[in-house]
């Protein structure tokens, strides 16, 4: 009998690499306790398996391994002028773990790293302390959650529950977990002001035509209503917006259904922006998927930046904070402008 097309792949983290500095960490102990039947592989450096020449990005992604390892040199950095910084001075962004499980053809992961497979970081005081310095000079406003989904993996890796943790103990620090993961571990969680949860979502047409692996439009909702109603502090991102056929309607009809089952006034705020990535980025994007229509689409460069055309952005942008503005105060609504 012919094999069907899943068959051409290993399951997820049949392989894991763990570099020989990483080996007697707790957490590289407790995260391979998760995968029993992996073939455990010690190397010198992660870069020696993630930076390696010829590697087939969306192919290693249909089959994802892990790479165990001890983050060295800058540990904490500044944000980036296309990320939004919800009007925070001192505005920084870390990365604990490298790359996501879900496989959103728009994801600018994909033009940024030259392998699809999941590096996670295991030193992550080194970076609690690395906080803690900047601390010490001024408040800090800290993405964690942009180079992964922390949500999708808290079951196995559990940094976002470590994140929120230390948060709580930082009076002038916020933090920011953005994530599209519909099954978040409330009940192990804590509600604080001091920890944002960002919902990504999105028409449930793009979902299904782009962001794949990720939960439907319905459960994202009723995970949201769920952490607002038991007093988590939420910040909802449509954010890419993505443009397809008929995108006001899609985008109307989301935005109906998030108002049936979510409390707008317990809500922190929401932001807005259509897609847009790093020139560079894009160029790596188009040649791993030469037959995706968000990724091939006809986009402007401006200053480095790949942006839909500046008419149709704030059309898009426009029509969306118009309709949010009809439950949510507008000094709540931040939208994206490039600086």
């Amino acid at each position: 009998m012919k094999n069907s097309k899943k068959d051409y792949y290993n399951s997820f983290c049949s392989h894991i690499y763990v570099e020989k500095a990483a080996l007697e960490y707790p957490r590289t102990k407790q995260i391979l306790s998760h995968f029993k039947h992996a073939r455990i592989i010690e190397i010198d450096h992660y870069k020696d398996v993630f930076c390696r020449r010829g590697q087939k990005y969306v192919l290693q992604h249909k089959s994802q391994n892990l790479i165990l390892a001890v983050k060295t040199g800058t540990l904490v950095y500044p944000g980036a002028p296309v990320c939004q910084s919800f009007g925070s001075e001192h505005f920084y962004y870390t990365s604990c773990i490298m790359n996501c499980i879900y496989d959103c053809e728009y994801c600018y992961l994909k033009g940024m790293y030259p392998s699809g497979n999941l590096v996670v970081f295991v030193n992550l005081e080194d970076m609690f302390d690395a906080v803690g310095e900047l601390l010490k000079k001024h408040p800090v406003y800290l993405c964690v959650s942009y180079d992964t989904d922390l949500g999708a993996l808290a079951s196995v890796i559990g940094y976002m529950q470590e994140w929120a943790a230390f948060a709580e103990g930082q009076k002038d620090l916020k933090i920011e977990i953005r994530t599209k993961c519909a099954n978040l571990p409330f009940s192990n969680l804590k509600p604080s002001p001091r920890v944002i949860y960002a919902f990504t979502l999105s028409p449930q047409a793009v979902i299904d035509a782009y962001e794949h692996g990720t939960p439907p439009l319905t459960q994202r909702i009723a995970c949201v209503a769920q952490a607002a109603a038991e007093g988590f502090t939420i910040r909802m991102c449509f954010d890419p917006m993505i443009y397809c056929p008929n995108w006001k309607l899609h985008y109307e009809s989301m935005l109906n259904h998030v108002f049936a089952e979510i409390d707008a006034g317990k809500l922190l705020d929401v932001s807005v922006g259509t897609f847009r990535v790093s020139q560079d980025y894009l160029k790596k994007m188009r040649k791993n998927e030469p037959d995706s229509a968000v990724v091939q689409f006809p986009y402007q460069n401006i200053e480095g930046v790949y942006q839909y055309p500046k008419d149709l952005a704030e059309e898009m942008e426009q029509f969306l904070t118009g309709k949010l503005k009809e439950k949510i105060p507008i000094e709540n609504i931040f939208l994206w402008k490039e600086t």
